[in-house]
């Protein structure tokens, strides 16, 4: 797999690309956490109402639990303990509930922080890398396999605008037909650059190895 172009343009700024694309998602994985962070810390007096509350009840209930044996009137002193300690639990789940509305709240907040400018950015950026590897590794198995030029200057004059190819030749088709291996080399690196890769060495003809020799009439 093809991750980076062999020019070193065109190399350096997918490098630059990669390095602001992974900066750009710290950064907003690290401003989500501070916005958790942050609602969380809302979450506090409700925790401690919860605290506050649960503890009241346990306390209430020995209460009543300890005048519960006075003779006659025990039971009757220990209903208002039980009834104040049932108060003090709805405090302590009023408590609870708040608590957990605010990790539930922060949570999302962050998720929604962090994950929407990651997941756009990454939406826009990594479909052209993908592409650009795609289409970089399987031209590259092209010229591994025999240094054919043959199907990149086909390429590129399907592909480049005209006066980019009249600077080649006047007549490029017509040189590429005539197996003028000059021609078809400078057709061929123009499509090999706009892929990122770099043309194969020249044989001792100026042509690449097997680049033309393979050609139909």
């Amino acid at each position: 797999m093809k991750l980076y172009a062999d020019t070193s343009a065109r190399r350096g700024r997918q490098v630059v690309g990669d390095l602001l694309v992974l900066l750009w998602v710290l950064v907003w994985v690290q401003l989500a956490g501070v916005v958790h962070d942050a609602t969380n810390a809302l979450a506090v007096p409700g925790e401690q109402l919860q605290e506050a509350g649960a503890g009241l009840a346990q306390r209430l209930r020995d209460a009543g639990s300890g005048v519960e044996g006075i003779p006659l009137v025990g039971d009757e002193v220990r209903a208002p303990f039980d009834g104040a300690g049932d108060a003090a639990d709805r405090i302590a789940a009023a408590g609870t509930a708040q608590a957990d509305a605010v990790h539930t709240l922060a949570f999302w907040l962050a998720l929604a922080v962090g994950a929407i400018p990651v997941l756009v950015a990454l939406a826009v950026y990594l479909p052209l890398r993908w592409r650009f590897v795609r289409e970089a590794t399987a031209g590259q198995r092209f010229v591994d396999s025999g240094h054919d030029l043959d199907l990149f200057a086909l390429r590129a004059m399907a592909h480049q605008p005209l006066h980019r190819l009249a600077r080649i030749s006047p007549d490029p088709a017509g040189a590429w037909r005539a197996r003028d291996p000059g021609v078809v080399r400078a057709l061929a690196v123009l499509e090999l650059r706009d892929a990122g890769l770099a043309p194969p060495r020249e044989g001792p003809d100026g042509s690449a190895p097997g680049a033309v020799g393979r050609m139909e009439p």
